[in-house]
């Protein structure tokens, strides 16, 4: 991309610091990049998740130490198709750091130096040059996985429970291995699943599970009639959609019982029942 080019862009961006002073100091750091337009700031973890699904933001300055939801959470409940690139900021030590190095844009250090500032916003805007978003959206996943203590396991790996054989009783727990114990998901409680890259979220009503796979290969485990898949990289359980709002050519947000704000995409709108 061109710099004339780049200076038509901007970057929508997303500050979350459960400190007020912290997310000031940044506020005004920024203030002299022409194409960063802050379009939110917020202090916990839920309303991080919330403003993402409002305001699409294209990057997203992210506290790893808040209070309820730490950072990490709240990457769990952020669906991969509207995950921004993600820039921490933490005040971890250097172990956790060479993860951060090896799977984020850019991680930075309390008190926030302005170089090392300017040196993420410059990775932030070649990653969009590259339009490296998907692969940065697996990176995050993988992540995930690392930092939870778990072996990163394979759907097959995963899935290795008693009778589990793909479209059978619709009303049957999907069985999963998590580390060394084997987890039983009731259908009900399953909420949605999406993928980035080599890898899946499922999300349940108590825990987000990472596993190395892809999306297509759990469709295969899942009834399509109950989880229709809503877009390329997500599917959701209907039974848990609420309400739905129109949104831009043809699309539409879904609603979730939980909460969550998901999005139709047009080409899949005929496999939700409330379309039909």
């Amino acid at each position: 991309m061109t710099s004339d080019r780049r200076r038509d862009r901007t970057i929508r961006t997303l500050i979350a610091d459960d400190e007020p002073l912290a997310r000031r100091g940044l506020e005004l750091r920024l203030a002299g990049e022409s194409d960063i337009r802050i379009v939110g700031q917020v202090g916990d973890g839920e309303a991080t998740i919330r403003a993402v699904s409002e305001h699409a933001p294209d990057l997203l300055f992210l506290d790893v130490q808040m209070p309820g939801l730490d950072g990490f959470a709240t990457l769990r409940g952020i669906p991969a198709q509207q995950m921004p690139l993600i820039v921490f900021v933490t005040a971890y030590d250097h172990y956790a750091i060479s993860a951060f190095e090896a799977n984020a844009v850019d991680y930075l250090l309390k008190p926030v130096d302005e170089s090392r500032l300017h040196q993420a916003l410059f990775r932030v805007r070649e990653a969009l040059d590259r339009r490296e978003a998907s692969e940065h959206r697996g990176k995050l996943l993988g992540l995930l996985g690392a930092l939870s203590g778990r072996p990163a396991l394979t759907l097959e790996e995963a899935l290795q429970a008693d009778g589990m054989h793909g479209l059978r009783d619709p009303d049957a727990p999907l069985a999963i291995r998590d580390g060394a114990r084997t987890v039983r998901i009731p259908p009900q409680n399953l909420r949605w699943v999406d993928a980035a890259g080599d890898y899946i979220c499922i999300h349940t009503d108590g825990e987000t599970y990472v596993l190395r796979a892809t999306l297509a290969q759990l469709e295969k485990r899942l009834d399509p009639t109950r989880f229709p898949r809503i877009h390329r990289s997500a599917l959701v359980n209907a039974g848990r959609v609420k309400s739905l709002r129109p949104h831009l050519n043809g699309e539409y947000f879904l609603m979730l019982d939980c909460g969550q704000e998901l999005k139709l995409s047009r080409s899949y709108r005929d496999r939700l029942a409330l379309f039909k």
